[in-house]
């Protein structure tokens, strides 16, 4: 992948994280154990410091940038979805941001809270603990059921599932000409469950 120094910083990844070749890493970026960088996410550690924790997924295209001496944080299992900015801020452990979210600067999203799809999170906003958050510009909707948020722990085991997948089997290849005859399809242990819950 990708994975730039500046001014004598260079990234750190766990060696049990997966990072996708194409996404691209820039100076004081600090990956933990067991992490998941999507396609084309752009992680800049050219000002401010970037650390996933252990278990975090950042999904494709996602943007993560910061401030001078500040930290943008994400906790373990935080889970941050296709297309979402995140800006000089923090997202606590087990919270979920989600697809095309923007989290902008000294935002703090509290435990098992759930940003959602498409919400502008003002800067300096602090999220309660296990709430849902929604809108432009974000508020805070209501306190999230045991049910919610565990639904939100299998979304993230899914990706450390991905994470272990793409280590042991994503490579680059040629695309075939035409299909296969019984091609296969992938089949992905507790998504149709997860699915089926999401449509309820």
């Amino acid at each position: 992948m990708p994975c730039y120094s500046i001014d004598g910083v260079i990234p750190v990844i766990d060696p049990s994280a997966y990072v996708h070749p194409t996404a691209v890493l820039i100076g004081d970026v600090i990956v933990g154990p067991n992490c998941y960088i999507g396609p084309c996410a752009s992680l800049r550690g050219d000002f401010g410091r970037i650390v996933l924790q252990r278990g975090a997924n950042v999904q494709d295209t996602c943007v993560i940038h910061g401030f001078p001496a500040a930290d943008t944080v994400i906790e373990e299992n935080g889970h941050i979805g296709h297309g979402a900015v995140l800006h000089c801020c923090v997202v606590r452990r087990d919270a979920l941001v989600g697809m095309n979210a923007v989290v902008l600067d000294a935002a703090e999203i509290g435990e098992q809270s759930i940003v959602a799809a498409c919400a502008f999170v003002r800067a300096g906003m602090q999220v309660p603990a296990q709430s849902l958050v929604a809108g432009v510009p974000a508020k805070v909707v209501r306190p999230l059921s045991g049910e919610e948020m565990s639904r939100k722990m299998k979304g993230t085991q899914l990706y450390h599932d991905l994470t272990r997948r793409c280590q042991a089997t994503l490579v680059e290849v040629r695309p075939l000409s035409e299909m296969e005859p019984d091609r296969p399809r992938i089949d992905v242990p507790g998504l149709q469950e997860l699915t089926a819950a999401k449509r309820q």
